[in-house]
This record gives C-alpha cells, sequence and structure tokens, in this order.
C-alpha cells in the first residue's frame, strides 16, 4: 500500500474513469482523474502565474471529452501534489494553484500563512474578502498554458 504522497499519486487506481455526475453537480459526464494528471497541469504554471482548480477541472474535462471533471478528487489531488513537493519527492509550484474565486487553500504545507508567503513572493497582492485571503485581481494571471490548452483539446 502507498504510504508517501508521490506513491499515491503514481500508485495504480483505475483512473481516469468517466462516470454519470451528480445530479447536484449538473449530471451529465464527470470525469473522475488520475492524481498524476492534476499533478501534470499543476506543473505547467510559470512563475507569476496563477491556476485555480475550475481551470484545472475544465482541462481534465476537456481531455476526457466529459461535461465536469470531478470537484472533490480532483482537490483532494492537489492537496497530494502538494504534500508530495513538502515531501522533497516532486517539485510543483503547488502554490500557484487557488480555490474558486482566488482563494489560498489552507490545507496546503505551511497553511494560509505559507501559501501568502510563496504568493507574495512571486509578486502577487494578497487581501482579505469575506474573512477569506485571496489574490488581488488573481484573474489577470491566469496561466495562458491553459488557456492554449484548452483551445486545442475543444
Amino acid at each position: 500500500m502507498a504510504s508517501t504522497a508521490i506513491e499515491k499519486i503514481y500508485a495504480h487506481h483505475d483512473l481516469p474513469k468517466v462516470k454519470r455526475a451528480p445530479e447536484v453537480w449538473g449530471g451529465g459526464a464527470m470525469v473522475i482523474p488520475h492524481p498524476r494528471q492534476v499533478l501534470e497541469i499543476m506543473k505547467t504554471v510559470p512563475c507569476g502565474e496563477l491556476v485555480t482548480l475550475d481551470e484545472i477541472r475544465q482541462v481534465l474535462a476537456d481531455d476526457h471529452q466529459s461535461d465536469i471533471a470531478c470537484p472533490m478528487t480532483t482537490g483532494m489531488f492537489v492537496s497530494l501534489a502538494a504534500k508530495a513537493h513538502s515531501e522533497l519527492s516532486v517539485v510543483v509550484a503547488y502554490w500557484r494553484t487557488l480555490k474558486k474565486k482566488g482563494e489560498l487553500n489552507p490545507k496546503f504545507p505551511g497553511g494560509l500563512e505559507d501559501h501568502r508567503k510563496r504568493l507574495e513572493a512571486e509578486g502577487h497582492r494578497i487581501v482579505t474578502r469575506r474573512d477569506k485571503l485571496v489574490v488581488e485581481n488573481f484573474r489577470n494571471a491566469i496561466t495562458q498554458v491553459l488557456v492554449i490548452r484548452q483551445d486545442r483539446v475543444r
């Protein structure tokens, strides 16, 4: 059984898998990605640029001709990639991945404060909105790598 984060990422999971999405998420086809796919998308985000879980999910859905990518597993695999980085088993700038609406992720290694410091070191301004830390004007920093990739797979 896999014990380190990187072992969990590269382990056989019988994934990706496309199945019907729950009605609460709109029904239709939903891909449950392999954690390695999420890690590889995260690795494409250059210094100074950002991505949100929504963009990652859209790329995964497009890659698998699905309506959506599972929000729960995608979020879990983003956190797993961050943990693998903290275990020094992979190099991935996980801090460039944000939650919805540009929110920082309290589940990342070092919590919100470390996430904030890493983003500020790359030139981003962090502000508080509704008791959440968010990157100001985060949409302006969304990576074009994913935009280009989405255009290619459609």
